[in-house]
């Protein structure tokens, strides 16, 4: 392990902050790569290799996103007993054997095996170890290193869509397994040896880089009791805002897994494409601008309802649109696009104006749990919105209103989920 005796000794030593902060971006971008962007590609390539159903796979997608939910759930134990840098390597480890799987099962229950170790293990590189890592060094700059930090995630679905598919064509699907598991195992060997093994109290350094003289920060303190056990489930907070964000991505999964196919059609696939890394590119927009301009004493519920309000008006803009106005379109994705990468960074900030610190943690990994386990089946039940009212060939501008309006009716409710939450909690700020 990294030895840091002698970097404590250093009372000059650069606050290291900023080197958790690239650390936690880089495990991002492997684990939403992995887990995120790269199941559809291993749908489509397990169905060219076996011919096994739609249907089955589909369900073995569903399996990878819900296991995962469940281990979310224990990740804080985890890494208050083995930190976040160990838990990631073990989960890589088993991350990559699940991407095996996925290459080169037989029967189709093998799948099953497959999507429960990829499900598993690409949880520990994401959103719950992301906050982990940042928040023992950031306070008072919080929502920034978080911003930057988890665009990580979105930067892994512009490098590993389009990796993914090259590997496959280049190296086979067995192939591109190994390399790029193996890849993410050396990785993340090589940040929890050197980045995450670090603690602010180890490098004798205070959170946001403050001077050890320096006055304590002046917002004002969370008014909130404790919520151990049971206690959390029934708080009014907790429950708003685990609905807010699982109603947000359950509405925003559900239109993005469709959202390439209604374009096609309107735009050729090339320029589809594009659209859809454009609106990769406005969720770090987004979450930059939401990170930077946000009031330290802003309410973080009233940004977060105002960006899946952004969302709205995108959607609405893609129905005004008809499939005959492409600038419309461009500005539609560019407002939906806006409010992806909020939808995952504002929840934990939330939780931390909200919840006392001994509790944040716990809060962050049971809301993102029920976040993915909600949105795990996003894409099929859209889908099926969409077969049953599209017709034969849906685009944008025809037989896709059903499926518009129903996402715009989701992402009002979590609007109405986390503004019922505002009104309830008394430590908001």
């Amino acid at each position: 392990m990294f030895d840091l005796a002698p970097l404590a000794a250093r009372g000059t030593r650069p606050f290291f902050g900023p080197w958790v902060v690239r650390g936690a971006f880089v495990l991002a971008l492997f684990g939403w790569g992995l887990g995120f962007y790269g199941p559809p590609v291993y749908l489509h390539a397990v169905i060219e290799r076996t011919g096994w159903s739609l249907a089955w796979v589909s369900a073995a997608v569903t399996v990878h996103f819900l296991f995962g939910a469940l281990v979310v759930a224990r990740l804080p134990r985890w890494h208050a007993r083995w930190g976040v840098g160990r838990v990631a390597v073990v989960g890589a480890c088993i991350a990559t054997l699940g991407l095996i799987g996925w290459a080169t099962c037989r029967a189709p229950w093998q799948l099953m095996v497959a999507a429960l170790l990829s499900g598993g293990g690409w949880v520990t590189m994401g959103a719950v170890a992301i906050n982990a890592a940042i928040a023992p060094w950031f306070e008072r700059t919080r929502p920034a290193a978080l911003a930057k930090a988890y665009n990580g995630a979105s930067i892994g679905g512009v490098v590993f869509s389009p990796l993914w598919v090259g590997l496959i064509v280049t190296l086979g699907f067995g192939g591109a397994a190994l390399a790029v598991g193996g890849v993410t195992i050396l990785v993340v060997m090589l940040l929890a040896a050197t980045v995450f093994v670090a603690t602010p109290s180890r490098l004798q350094q205070r959170a946001d880089g403050d001077a050890a003289d320096a006055a304590p920060p002046t917002s004002p303190p969370v008014q909130a009791a404790a919520v151990p056990g049971a206690a959390l489930w029934r708080d009014r907070r907790f429950g708003s805002l685990a609905l807010g964000m699982a109603l947000g991505l359950f509405a925003q999964v559900g239109l993005l897994a469709h959202l390439f196919a209604l374009l096609v059609p309107v735009m050729g696939a090339a320029q589809a494409g594009w659209l859809m890394g454009f609106a990769t590119a406005c969720a770090i927009g987004g979450r930059y601008a939401v990170a930077w301009t946000m009031p330290a004493r802003a309410n973080r519920r009233t940004v977060a309802a105002l960006a899946y309000g952004v969302q709205v008006v995108g959607v609405g803009m893609l129905l005004a649109a008809d499939g005959t106005h492409v600038g419309l379109i461009v500005a539609a994705v560019a407002l939906f696009g806006s409010g992806i990468g909020n939808a995952t960074s504002l929840p934990p900030l939330i939780a931390q104006a909200e919840f006392l610190r001994a509790d944040v943690q716990r809060v962050v990994a049971l809301v993102v749990a029920i976040a993915q386990a909600t949105y795990a089946f996003a894409p099929a039940l859209f889908g099926a919105l969409l077969v049953a009212t599209g017709g034969t060939a849906p685009r944008i501008g025809q037989g896709d209103a059903a499926l518009l309006l129903a996402v715009a009716a989701v992402q009002g409710l979590a609007i109405v989920c986390l503004l019922a939450g505002k009104r309830r909690a008394s430590g908001a700020i």
